[in-house]
């Protein structure tokens, strides 16, 4: 009989596996739902705010984690449920975030205030076709950056995808004077270059060391930990920013901006609160895939959205696509393609 009782339960692990499985893989497809919409939508409102004239960057900045209270909403309903069987099988509701995950949730949230600063003062000066690309270079930062922090091997598909992704930057660099626009010196599109390629860097590391956390944590990644993560890493962010925006007197020249700006203050606002949504959603997308699988697959995943973030600069901001960047996207794409089939 004891036998019996025991290869039922042996049965039932394989299924209880495919279960999890089953739920992990319809996670990761919406943070990838997530993600997609946010990137899109958020490079090009951000785009839209400086072509008018915006000049703030910490407060762009913000925008990427100022909606991270809408997280308080999931993690309170999974407490309300979690109480309701913790007090029926009397056992105190236990805690997913361990005080070592705190500490590394508020080291990557300064480092991603600091990587959106650069990202956006990047977008201050080019065109998103080349900022996209030079972005895309984070796939390459982070699968190096994975390798040292996380032990995921190099192989030559690996190594093939970072020197093509470099090799596209070169290019982009070289041939910078055909996208700048007018009136802008050579010195701040080349910072902006240099910016956004640091940011690509920052960007590498924050993502491999968002999987190094709960892997030297030694937790179990469940849902409910990484809403929680996401919570404290995006709230670390905003507080960052918001020093940063209050030495910089960012909040006093909002109003000012709002009215200086040709869009009207009515759509400078809409623009702000839309790319606030835009950009919490790509933050939850993003943290979501590193967490339910790794960080090279949010590396790629970021690295699929290029070719498209192309087309709608293309469509609805004033920008062109000449023969220099075709170039250094099918280098990108050939990296990835490259990466993608070696993994």
């Amino acid at each position: 009989m004891d036998m019996e009782i025991e290869q039922e339960g042996n049965y039932d692990k394989p299924k209880k596996l495919k279960n999890f499985m089953s739920i992990k893989s319809l996670l990761i497809l919406i943070y990838s739902i997530f993600f997609s919409i946010g990137q899109i939508s958020g490079a090009m409102l951000v785009r839209i705010y400086f072509l008018h004239g915006g000049k703030r960057k910490w407060l762009q900045s913000f925008l990427l984690t100022a909606g991270f209270p809408i997280l308080i909403l999931p993690i309170s309903i999974s407490y309300i449920k979690k109480r309701k069987i913790f007090t029926n099988n009397n056992n105190n509701i236990r805690v997913f975030v361990t005080p070592k995950l705190a500490i590394f949730s508020a080291i990557l949230g300064i480092l991603l205030g600091i990587c959106s600063y650069l990202y956006n003062f990047g977008m201050s000066y080019l065109p998103i076709s080349i900022s996209s690309l030079l972005g895309s270079t984070s796939l390459a930062f982070t699968a190096i950056f994975a390798y040292f922090m996380v032990k995921h091997k190099f192989t030559d598909y690996s190594v093939n995808m970072v020197v093509l992704m470099m090799l596209g930057s070169i290019i982009l660099g070289v041939h910078m004077n055909r996208d700048r626009l007018i009136g802008e010196s050579n010195q701040r599109y080349m910072l902006g270059f240099v910016m956004t390629l640091v940011g690509a860097a920052l960007h590498g590391f924050v993502n491999a060391g968002v999987e190094y956390s709960h892997a030297k944590a030694g937790v179990v990644v469940t849902f409910d930990l990484v809403v929680q993560m996401q919570f404290l890493i995006s709230m670390f962010s905003a507080l960052f920013c918001i020093v940063t925006m209050i030495i910089n007197k960012d909040f006093q020249a909002i109003t000012r901006e709002a009215e200086e700006l040709g869009l009207g203050q009515k759509k400078y606002y809409m623009i702000l609160a839309l790319t606030a949504i835009s950009l919490q959603a790509m933050m939850i997308g993003s943290l979501g895939m590193i967490f339910c699988s790794s960080a090279l697959l949010f590396g790629i995943v970021n690295a699929l959205l290029f070719p498209i973030q192309q087309i709608f600069a293309v469509i609805f901001l004033p920008e062109s696509f000449n023969s220099d960047k075709w170039m250094a996207l099918a280098m990108c794409l050939w990296g990835f393609a490259s990466y993608f089939y070696g993994e």
